[in-house]
């Protein structure tokens, strides 16, 4: 049995079981409770009946300053999956699903015209995962995995920006089908 709730700073102590996978990138410490004191209501966990996180979802609700507001790279208000991770051994049960619906939930209540997240364009499985759920590819971000590595001995990976229209977004404006024709660079996405 699992429980879904809202993260808690000693949370972070019980990470371990999500943290240890190779895909998930692990922050720290003050990264996780900046999201928790600016965003506590989209950063979610999913605890198991000994009390283990075997899965969590951190977002945010923002858009680009006013500076880029002319730029063809603008972001209107949105929501952002930062992070979304489920421990291997919890994994094909639908953890993950509930969590991103979750999140959704909430950018909606945040009137957000999307959701976004960056993906590694090797990553099939969680391509095909966000797929399954309704979000299509916007942009390629080139090298974005070179220039926020983790691990510099890491060649780069382009990122696939990947996007799904909130309640609010109607006419399906800050979504298309052709994303993958789309490519920037680290710099232009903000």
């Amino acid at each position: 049995m699992t429980t879904f709730r809202r993260f808690r700073p000693d949370d972070v102590n019980k990470f371990s079981k999500c943290n240890l996978d190779p895909l998930t990138e692990t922050y720290e410490l003050s990264f996780y409770l900046q999201y928790y004191a600016k965003w506590p209501s989209l950063f979610q966990v999913c605890e198991d009946s000994e009390g283990n996180i075997v899965g969590y979802i951190m977002g945010k609700v923002e858009s680009s300053p006013d500076a880029y507001k002319f730029s063809e790279h603008y972001l209107p208000w949105h929501a952002h999956i930062t992070a979304l991770t489920v421990a291997p051994e919890a994994r094909r049960q639908g953890i993950g699903k509930i969590l991103v619906e979750q999140l959704e939930a909430a950018a909606d209540v945040h009137n957000a015209w999307f959701m976004d997240l960056f993906v590694r364009s090797s990553n099939a499985k969680a391509i095909a995962f966000y797929k399954e759920l309704g979000y299509s590819v916007f942009r390629v971000v080139k090298d974005y995995y070179g220039e926020h590595a983790t691990d510099p001995d890491k060649d780069s990976e382009d990122a696939f920006d990947m996007r799904k229209s909130m309640k609010r977004d109607t006419k399906g404006e800050h979504v298309r089908d052709d994303g993958e024709k789309h490519e920037v660079h680290p710099e232009d996405v903000w």
